[in-house]
């Protein structure tokens, strides 16, 4: 595992200097803006894949659909997420989530009340969005049924797809497809709102990681045929404003700011001496990138994340007959910053690369020996390894495929490497409690997806 990752962090180092050596190859206009365009592949075909992604029915579902497929392949893989929560936040428990995704909507109709100018008029606009509830509604309960999925924290069996989730995200698409004519930031707002519900029914532990990604996914594609079907109803009868989305009209991104999600994977041996030797399993990333773009090519960004990467045990070390040893989690934040680089392939997808360096903390754990209480039954816990809090270097590359949907929104999908010198302390409980020192040289590999504000 180790050779293979140090394999990919010398191909993406290569394409570092591919992506800043090939930009020179190709040069066309774009005719709103006058900017010189510099593309990766012929002038041709990016025109063939424009026409692709301005289609009507691209533009209806190039986000909901890849979220619903992605949710429902990540149901298969979605312990990590939940192991992360428990982690860092595992006695977050708020209510607010539930009165949080009616907000687009109360402010939908507070604005159209109130006089604001929207897209539709008010009797379009409710049968758009009798339509989209209608839709989402029959969804989600029929999907709650049919799965019998087990929430997280053990009460019911109705948690895939996170109707919160899907409620959230068709207010937020209802008040886009209204105002989002007005400013974009009316959209980034509703969305916001939006991602914040779904985070807070993770945090809650009301619901997987899958839950919540079907679930938005549901609730934007039902709002896309709801006003699909109420504009074959109404043709260009109460249509205020014809064209509600921004179109991709220029080159260069100035600035990103986004959420980063993904599966994190470590070499599956770490030996901190010959008798303590640790199995590590695919863990979960998520935290915060954005970059600001010095020219459309080369920019300078940050990343704030957060990692666990489940471990296992393997010694040789004894515990009685009737206990058995558990393992935490090997826990690390790191905050990194550096270069960015942007290629364009067409006028809205982009291949992208980083290098980055930065600091990090590894959270410190252990090892408990558990066993079961043989006059009261109840399960006890002991000490039996413990490592401290340490703080490391660390350094890191990627690659990445970014989709520019919007004029302030761009979706990427990313494959990064880190590499980490860090020196774990660690002692025995049943010893003398000295700490001893294993010095590490940990790779990494985090494949993902983030969706990011442009402006």
């Amino acid at each position: 595992m180790g050779n293979c990752i140090k394999k990919v962090f010398l191909f993406l180092i290569f394409l570092n200097s591919f992506t800043g050596a090939y930009t020179t190859n190709f040069s066309v206009t774009d005719s709103a803006q006058h900017v010189p365009v510099r593309y990766l592949i012929s002038r041709k075909t990016p025109e063939k894949i424009n026409r692709i992604t301005d289609a009507k029915w691209f533009q209806m579902t190039y986000i909901s659909v890849p979220l619903i497929v992605t949710g429902s392949l990540v149901e298969m893989k979605k312990e990590p997420f939940r192991s992360l929560r428990n982690e860092y936040v595992p006695s977050f428990h708020h209510g607010y989530d539930d009165y949080l995704r009616y907000v687009p909507i109360f402010a939908l109709v507070g604005m159209k009340a109130a006089g604001v100018e929207s897209r539709s008029s008010w009797g379009r606009m409710l049968t758009s969005d009798a339509f989209s509830a209608a839709l989402m509604a029959t969804t989600v309960n029929v999907m709650k049924l049919v799965i019998d999925s087990r929430r997280p924290d053990g009460t019911a069996l109705n948690s895939f797809p996170s109707g919160h989730s899907a409620t959230a995200f068709m207010a937020a698409t209802m008040f886009h497809k209204e105002y989002g004519v007005r400013s974009p930031w009316y959209s980034i707002g509703a969305y916001t709102v939006a991602t914040a519900t779904s985070v807070s029914r993770l945090l809650n532990n009301r619901h997987w990681v899958s839950d919540v990604m079907v679930g938005a996914g549901i609730g934007i594609l039902s709002t896309e045929l709801g006003y699909y079907f109420a504009d074959l109803i109404f043709g260009k009868k109460g249509l205020r404003h014809p064209q509600y989305d921004f179109d991709v009209t220029y080159s260069d991104i100035s600035s990103f700011l986004g959420l980063y999600m993904g599966f994190t994977m470590m070499p599956h041996h770490i030996s901190l001496s010959p008798e303590i030797n640790f199995n590590t399993s695919t863990g979960s990333t998520v935290g915060v990138e954005g970059a600001y773009y010095i020219t459309p090519y080369v920019g300078v960004g940050a990343e704030l994340l957060a990692s666990s990467i489940p471990m296992k045990i393997q010694s040789g070390l004894s515990v009685p007959s009737n206990a058995h040893l558990e393992s935490g989690a090997f826990n690390t934040i790191t905050t990194s910053l550096g270069a960015y680089f942007s290629l364009p392939i067409s006028k809205r997808w982009y291949l992208g690369s980083k290098l980055l360096a930065g600091y990090g903390n590894f959270q410190g754990n252990g090892v408990d020996v558990v066993w079961n209480d043989s006059e009261t039954r109840e399960e006890v816990r002991s000490d039996f390894l413990k490592m401290k809090h340490a703080n490391f270097f660390n350094a890191g590359t990627g690659i990445s495929l970014s989709f520019w949907a919007k004029k302030n929104l761009l979706a990427k999908g990313f494959l990064d490497y880190k590499v980490a010198p860090v020196n774990i302390q660690y002692y025995e409980a049943s010893g003398s409690q000295s700490y001893q020192e294993s010095r590490q040289t940990l790779h990494s590999l985090t494949l993902g997806a983030s969706v990011n504000i442009v402006w």
